[in-house]
């Protein structure tokens, strides 16, 4: 899952975007309306995260060009400002949802987590599972055959992105893209020392294995 989160305070910046990295997503982070749109139009984000009070582009306004160019990413507005028609006039100008500062990170995730969700499907489940493999959304939590496996952050990242291509390939760019918060030389082995991490925990100690490398093209996930 990969979030943009656009705020010129460096403070609250750092606060939102390590704690999203540290819950496993990717984040992209611009200090500026301008560069925030550049980044919303070119690159395709599961959620993003605008603060109103933007040099260059102000939050709304950024919001504002997002929608009328069609681009449907859930968005959270932040704002120090909490009055009604403040909130009125952030959800009118296209935001999804409005949080008021200052905040609570766990509050924060929640709402990401909800609007990816609703995005997404609106009556997705907050259970992943495949054969006898199930991950927890909410709990995160990771059981295969009834025995819990404690995943790291990015592991748990990968973990979810596989099971949601379940049957489907998966290339080493698409990992990078979705689960690093910033491009590596797709030449790099760094997802192939992840997909391995994660293997060790999630088939060494079943006789069936899951997760399948296709040597040159990428990897599946498959039911055992």
């Amino acid at each position: 899952m990969r979030v943009l989160v656009v705020e010129d305070d460096k403070k609250i910046a750092s606060f939102v975007v390590n704690g999203l990295k540290q819950s496993g997503f990717a984040v992209d982070h611009s200090g500026d309306g301008e560069q925030g749109l550049v980044l919303a139009r070119t690159t395709n984000y599961d959620a993003a995260v605008i603060d109103i009070m933007l040099p260059k582009l102000d939050g709304l306004s950024l919001v504002q060009r997002l929608r009328k160019e069609n681009i449907r990413t859930p968005v959270i507005i932040l704002s120090a400002k909490a009055s009604v028609d403040d909130r009125v006039k952030g959800l009118q100008a296209g935001g999804d949802d409005y949080l008021t500062k200052p905040f609570a990170f766990s509050e924060l995730l929640a709402r990401v987590q909800a609007l990816i969700r609703r995005a997404t499907n609106a009556g997705e489940p907050t259970r992943l599972s495949v054969g006898d493999l199930s991950l927890d959304l909410l709990s995160r939590e990771v059981t295969r055959a009834g025995q819990k496996i404690e995943l790291q952050a990015r592991e748990f990242s990968l973990l979810d992105y596989l099971m949601r291509h379940t049957g489907r390939v998966v290339t080493k760019t698409m990992i990078l893209e979705h689960v690093w918060d910033y491009s590596f030389d797709p030449q790099t082995n760094v997802v192939d020392v992840l997909v391995h991490r994660l293997r060790s925990k999630i088939d060494k100690d079943f006789p069936k294995k899951m997760i399948q490398t296709l040597r040159g093209v990428g990897y599946v996930l498959k039911a055992p």
